[in-house]
């Protein structure tokens, strides 16, 4: 088939679209900040955020867009509510491959690792956050922002990769465990001001007594589960931190499969065993069971406190089922309970590089509002989350609101207050993991075995070094741990390109199609001019 000019152009623009499609990248340049914010255009910022399925939260968002409006009429904001971090981290690394990200999108910096593969995807923030015009509290922002110095200094560190930050924090909570301390104290236990993980196994081995009838002697009832875990990659993540033990490190590397997993991996078989735990995954929420006396620990997160508990001002089960007992709230259960160690966690936020500077920088000054003391003022007092500035957390609002517990069971809600001001008077025993790409993939990895530890037990497999042995590969070929790249953890300082990794077969095969084109186009040039300087010479 011969060639023509026109043809040969053709191939030339495939091979160039091909090339500039491969693997998610995108030929970016490095954000700069403008001098001046440029007030004559209309600005559209697109919001991506998650609710905790609470109309209160998703009307706070729509108020706080509402406001922010007023104040800045050339931006306009698109809120898209989703109801699962998951969802957006999906949508978001699809987007990404069409170069159609939202501007702000509510994330955890796991995810952000893996949109920086993604070139100069996601905006380093290091500029934004200390401009003297429009960074935190610059002098052209038209509202009360707070400042760097007073961004609670251990939750801006959690937005840090390789020395960048590429997001700010927007709440925060952790986990805490609500317990049914009238049951702890039927079996004739004192609930200490700290539990140990070997007082809640001592407890609900304890709470397994049944009476002739063949209910359980402390509810009465004949369905019982002592303690739930809604979050079982925590779960396994905190006890390796209280332990020493490894999980990973700054350089990427997977530590998880050691030998004091293993043996968190055996006591909670002999407890799935005896009937004394269970998880979300299979048992669904812990509130659900706490709520109607068929469960006395329940660890969930600090957001969730408002389900928990006899007056629990959110409820998922048939009130006349609801049981009368009074709640404590202690952090999580501890090795060492002088030196507790507990997980931080909630949402942040990112925003994405654009063509236009002024983009950006439009949805930067909304992401400054939403920092604001009406923002997170507002959203806190939603469930049992903590602002993420000193400004918030000190103001005579939130100071009124937290000494007001217990004065009803809605703004309120006592057990909610109680597991805030543990929060925030833990803040410096909080940690988080190391961040890189596979970071979200090997915490996915460390909570599924403890599933799939207790699935087999209730299966009735034999969970020894064998089955651990066989579960350990069965998780690095799930979650493609063995392709996780030491020392990855971090976006190039100067395109912002995390290390991708192996790449995927069809981008392999992308790859040697174009070489192939390439090749093509060569031998046809080649051909070309040997064939027009046989014809000079001829002539």
């Amino acid at each position: 088939m011969k060639l023509t000019k026109r043809t040969l152009l053709s191939l030339l623009l495939l091979a160039c679209l091909l090339l500039g499609g491969c693997h998610g990248a995108q030929n970016k340049d490095a954000f700069l900040l403008p001098t001046a914010f440029d007030e004559r255009r209309t600005y559209e910022v697109t919001f991506w955020a998650k609710t905790e399925s609470n109309v209160t939260q998703a009307n706070i968002y729509k108020d706080a867009i509402a406001r922010f409006e007023q104040l800045y009429p050339n931006i306009r904001v698109q809120l898209k509510l989703y109801t699962d971090y998951g969802r957006i981290y999906q949508d978001v690394i699809t987007n990404i491959a069409t170069n159609s990200t939202p501007h702000v999108c509510i994330t955890y910096p796991d995810h952000i690792a893996t949109y920086l593969t993604g070139a100069n995807c996601v905006v380093p923030l290091d500029t934004l956050l200390t401009d003297a015009n429009y960074g935190l509290g610059g002098r052209e922002i038209r509202f009360d922002a707070p400042t760097l110095s007073e961004m609670i200094p251990e939750f801006l560190a959690e937005c840090e990769l390789a020395g960048h930050t590429y997001a700010v924090p927007y709440m925060r909570s952790t986990e805490m465990c609500y317990i049914n301390k009238t049951y702890v104290e039927r079996l004739g236990y004192t609930l200490p001001d700290v539990l140990t993980w070997d007082f809640i196994w001592e407890v609900s081995q304890a709470a397994m007594a049944k009476g002739e009838d063949g209910n359980y002697l402390v509810n009465g009832q004949p369905t019982l589960i002592p303690f739930i875990y809604k979050s079982t990659d925590n779960m396994m993540i905190q006890l390796l931190r209280q332990m020493g033990a490894g999980y990973s490190n700054a350089a990427g590397e997977v530590l998880l499969f050691n030998d004091d997993a293993r043996a968190v991996l055996k006591t909670v078989a002999e407890n799935v065993r005896l009937g004394t735990f269970s998880t979300f995954q299979i048992s669904s929420y812990p509130a659900n069971w706490l709520n109607v006396g068929q469960c006395i620990f329940a660890v969930d997160s600090t957001a969730g406190s408002t389900w928990m508990g006899s007056d629990a001002p959110l409820i998922d089960v048939d009130k006349d089922k609801m049981v009368d007992f009074e709640t404590a709230v202690r952090i999580v259960p501890q090795v060492d309970p002088a030196h507790p160690q507990m997980i931080s966690q909630g949402p942040s936020i990112c925003v994405f590089n654009k063509d236009d500077p002024q983009e950006v920088l439009a949805a930067w000054i909304f992401v400054q509002y939403l920092l604001s003391n009406d923002v997170q003022l507002a959203y806190a007092s939603t469930e049992g989350y903590v602002p993420v500035t000193t400004k918030a957390q000190q103001s005579p609002e939130y100071q009124d609101y937290l000494s007001r517990s217990g004065e009803d069971n809605g703004l309120h809600y006592a057990v909610k207050l109680d597991a805030t001001r543990l929060l925030i008077q833990h803040v410096g025993d909080t940690f988080v993991t190391p961040v890189f790409n596979g970071s979200a993939s090997l915490r996915d990895a460390a909570g599924q075995m403890i599933e799939e530890v207790a699935k087999g037990i209730r299966r009735k497999k034999v969970v020894d070094d064998a089955f651990i042995d066989e579960l350990y590969k069965k998780m690095v070929n799930l979650y493609r741990l063995d392709q996780i790249n030491p020392q990855g953890t971090a976006a190039d300082s100067t395109s912002a390109r995390a290390d991708l990794g192996p790449l995927p077969g069809t981008a392999i095969a992308l790859l040697a199609g174009l070489a192939v084109v390439w090749l093509g186009i060569i031998a046809y040039v080649v051909s070309e001019w040997a064939r027009r300087k046989k014809r000079s010479k001829c002539r």
